[in-house]
């Protein structure tokens, strides 16, 4: 749920935003006097404001300046009567989100706020780096111990504090974001805004706008003018995420910005100076483009002042392992489940996996697992059968209830417990309680199928069990019945 704080001292205002977010999970504070609203963000830290432009007590910029000095992340959106929008405009280049004409469109009103939180978030959640998971880890986070990964984070460090453009790269999924956020968040600029634009989710005659703004009149429905990502940014970081779709001409305007740190909003002649930092990210091969005559040489320049390069999921060794403990702890606490470990069976199709969706699609697969699972260890069969089909995996239990059994086919658990669980703690285990918990009901339930001869009626009356809890924990700790009882590896 997210806090919205209302200053306007018009009552008729703050009852139809107050009853505009009534249906919705976010909350509206609304204070008629600008000190009281100064006294909201100190005791209740609101995710955004909206700010009445015309106050009695004090002007909207002063009471903008004293918002900014206590929370100068907050995004700040005025409200504005229809003659005052010049005013607004000149505010919003000292930094506010945005601004809305009265009278006011609720439904606007809404996915304004709605934005702004989401900038909010952005900005003030912090990108940790980390090389190992402690369940006590919150927030998004950049996984790795592979050499690969420690190369990306001596290279944010590196580039960080400097004041220079960086193109990131790599496979979609990878995290070119959260790079980019580690970015601003250890640069001289993190107290000023953090805005993104995918460049590919916009349409070629939209992102024109969004980037630059427009006047008044400059194409049909722009009935209003509009300011863009760039003035919005200014003194801050614009991330553009998939450069390499930025169509010819808006190539050409942003070199120019590049250049001289300027340009004009789509249909206005005025020339407007502004300070952004620009991180870009692409999983294309620019060179290529420019090769084939699709991409400007001048620009990939411009923009390459310095080059973090993202390894594939795939290249990225033991660090999969690391990224399923992380995903599985958040994943779990977030869906209130608890959840133990991943079987044996389980990772290994997870490791033989080529992972084309990278990160992204490792973080779907253990949600969708999670979800699927009703016990505490995530089983073979409970990933998502795109995965198994891919890697050729057969089905998981095969056989018919009543069988001849090899007795001598029966995986034996190490003769010393002790050995297992001092190997497992040199091999640096995260999940030692789980594993050694699976390996002996794994021998368990193969040895009391074998002397049962495969009956499982009659193996579930030795262990007391339910024949459909045998059948379940047969296939959640993938235990093959054939011609013999197979325990896997212990």
């Amino acid at each position: 749920m997210g806090t919205v704080l209302l200053v306007d001292d018009d009552r008729t205002i703050r009852h139809i935003v107050s009853k505009a977010f009534g249906q919705t999970h976010h909350q509206v504070i609304a204070a008629q006097h600008v000190e009281d609203g100064l006294r909201i963000i100190r005791d209740h830290s609101p995710d955004v404001v909206l700010l009445d432009i015309e106050l009695p007590e004090i002007t909207g910029f002063e009471a903008f300046d004293k918002i900014k000095a206590l929370d100068s992340k907050l995004p700040v959106v005025y409200i504005t009567g229809g003659g005052t929008s010049d005013t607004a405009i000149e505010a919003m280049k000292l930094g506010a989100f945005d601004y809305l004409l009265k009278p006011l469109d609720l439904r606007k009103v809404r996915d304004v706020v709605e934005s702004a939180m989401d900038i909010r978030k952005l900005m003030n959640e912090p990108v940790a780096i980390r090389s190992a998971i402690s369940p006590e880890d919150h927030g998004d986070q950049i996984v790795g111990r592979s050499p690969e990964m420690q190369e990306v984070f001596k290279a944010i460090g590196r580039v960080a504090p400097q004041d220079v453009t960086v193109l990131i790269r790599g496979e979609s999924g990878t995290g070119k974001e959260l790079v980019a956020r580690a970015i601003y968040q250890h640069s001289l600029r993190k107290d000023q805004p953090f805005l993104t634009v995918n460049c590919a989710a916009i349409p070629e005659h939209l992102l024109e706008s969004e980037l630059f703004g427009h006047e008044k009149g400059a194409f049909t429905g722009a009935e209003q003018r509009r300011i863009g990502k760039f003035e919005q940014c200014h003194g801050g970081t614009l991330f553009l995420d998939e450069i390499g779709d930025m169509p010819p001409l808006l190539q050409s305007k942003i070199l120019r910005l590049l250049q001289q740190k300027e340009f004009q909003r789509v249909g206005g002649n005025e020339t407007i100076r502004v300070d952004v930092r620009i991180v870009a990210a692409t999983n294309r091969h620019l060179e290529q483009m420019v090769a084939d005559g699709d991409y400007r040489e001048d620009l990939l320049y411009r923009l390459n002042g310095y080059c973090i390069s993202l390894p594939a999921l795939r290249d990225r060794g033991d660090d999969l392992n690391l990224l399923i403990e992380h995903f599985l702890s958040r994943i779990s606490r977030s869906l209130n489940r608890s959840i133990d470990g991943v079987s044996n069976e389980a990772l290994e199709i997870l490791r033989a996996y080529r992972w084309p969706g990278n990160i992204r699609e490792l973080e779907g697969v253990v949600r969708h697992s999670v979800l699927q699972t009703n016990g505490t260890i995530i089983a073979a069969e409970f990933l998502p059968q795109p995965i198994k089909t891919t890697i050729g995996k057969a089905e998981i239990v095969r056989g018919s209830n009543d069988l001849n059994l090899d007795s001598s086919s029966v995986s034996e658990p190490p003769s010393d417990l002790r050995a297992f669980i001092s190997q497992q703690l040199t091999n640096q285990s995260a999940n030692l309680y789980a594993e050694t918990l699976e390996l002996m009901e794994r021998y368990l339930l193969a040895e009391v199928l074998r002397v049962a001869d495969g009956n499982q009626s009659e193996a579930a009356r030795i262990l007391g069990i339910t024949r459909g809890s045998l059948r379940h924990k047969i296939r959640s700790l993938g235990i093959t019945i054939e011609s013999k009882i197979d325990a896997g590896d212990a």
